[in-house]
């Protein structure tokens, strides 16, 4: 009786214990990037992609258009229309299961109009279960080029076909719009009631805008916009960057990354990265670029005194679009998985900051940087998020 009693005294310490190690686990935002793209009939897209799929053309033909190439992705759940809000739905529910619980969606507005928006707008504002995932807004204000379009874009690959550059009046429509439309949405994340929204190429931004001071007066008539639409304020977020390769063909060298003065003086709140190709050379091993990914966290955190949120992305290999691209190597889901907890153990020595991770991304299949299963790992790359933030192991 007596060991008996032991060993149900035992059992129960062993169920308090997992009880409250389960309560201690921390929360963690992990926002991972979607490049809307992979859409079905949108016209906008079709002069790029004329079959009516989005960029999966580009995806699901890259053999035909270069026999016996090494390059050979295959989508587990196929060429999905993500414009589907029941495939949205599909895609919400495996992204939370396994830890992605917040999605940046890359937001383009060119001729005076949004571009590669219904995605968002048809799939996942109209998901049933869209109340289990936050989003918020990239503004992906880069030129567009020949680089989507592969039957041309060997012919004149840097031919500008839209400007990403906004006037005051333009961007003022835009932001009213996107106040509107997106930030009022209950599912939109926010730090401290203030909506996220990040800008891609500053740069370009201020081009648009006709120099620095009217950029920031723009951001200032944007916070106060902000401001009487009920929010405490903006969340206005930098994405870092550092020697830029143009490894895609849509990035521009993007010049000398600025200084902490200028961007208080600009009004940014904090900072991240989009892409570890913006600011690391991406043709070498996997955990190579990982240790100079945590090299850069800690100098930006120590040269600005706004956030920065650390950011981990799966690899690289632009090859579908640019054939000769380079290739990031051993970028196994495990070594993924060591970069995420890297990462994790940051957001943790940053009690005062939001626990907010980002992550390239969920979709960019054409840059071989995407957390969907494929025929190579299947839902390796998931289940390494899931195993560091949910499991937390």
């Amino acid at each position: 009786m007596r060991t008996l009693n032991l060993i149900i005294l035992s059992l129960l310490f062993n169920l308090f214990s997992t009880t409250m190690r389960a309560q201690e686990r921390k929360q963690y935002d992990v926002a991972a990037y979607l490049y809307p793209a992979y859409a079905y009939n949108d016209p906008r897209l079709r002069p790029f992609w004329p079959a009516g799929m989005g960029e999966w053309e580009t995806v699901m033909n890259m053999q035909q258009r270069n026999p016996g190439h090494y390059w050979n992705r295959r989508p587990v759940w196929g060429p999905i229309n993500e414009a589907d809000p029941a495939i949205m739905e599909m895609e919400i529910e495996q992204a939370t299961k396994h830890g992605v619980n917040v999605f940046i969606f890359d937001w383009y507005w060119f001729d005076c109009r949004p571009f590669m928006e219904t995605t968002l707008t048809d799939g996942f504002l109209k998901a049933r279960n869209r109340d289990k995932m936050k989003f918020y807004l990239m503004w992906a204000n880069h030129d567009v080029v020949n680089t989507w379009d592969t039957r041309i874009s060997n012919l004149d690959p840097g031919n500008v076909i839209w400007q990403g550059s906004v006037d005051r009046d333009e961007f003022e429509r835009l932001c009213r719009r996107n106040i509107e439309k997106f930030f009022k949405q209950p599912e939109y994340y926010k730090i401290d009631g203030k909506p996220v929204f990040m800008i891609y190429e500053v740069t370009t931004f201020i081009r648009g805008l006709g120099g620095v001071e009217q950029a920031k007066d723009a951001l200032k008539w944007f916070r106060k916009e902000v401001k009487k639409a009920g929010f405490p304020d903006l969340e206005l977020q930098f994405v870092a960057y550092g020697a830029n390769y143009n490894y895609s063909g849509v990035d521009k060298d993007k010049g000398k990354m600025p200084d902490d003065l200028f961007m208080k003086g600009m009004g940014f709140n904090s900072l991240t990265h989009y892409q570890f190709c913006h600011f690391v050379w991406m043709d070498d091993e996997y955990e190579n670029i990982a240790k100079k990914a945590e090299a850069e966290w800690a100098r930006l955190d120590t040269t600005f005194t706004i956030p920065y949120y650390p950011h981990v992305s799966i690899g690289w290999d632009n090859s579908p679009r640019i054939v000769h691209s380079a290739k990031v190597r051993n970028n196994t889901p495990a070594a993924f998985a060591k970069a995420l907890r890297q990462a994790r153990n940051y957001v943790d020595a940053h009690p005062e900051q939001a626990p907010l991770i980002t992550i390239n991304s969920w979709n960019e299949w054409t840059e071989t940087s995407y957390l969907q299963p494929d025929n190579v790992y299947g839902y390796g790359y998931l289940e390494a998020v899931k195993e560091v933030f949910v499991d937390q192991k």
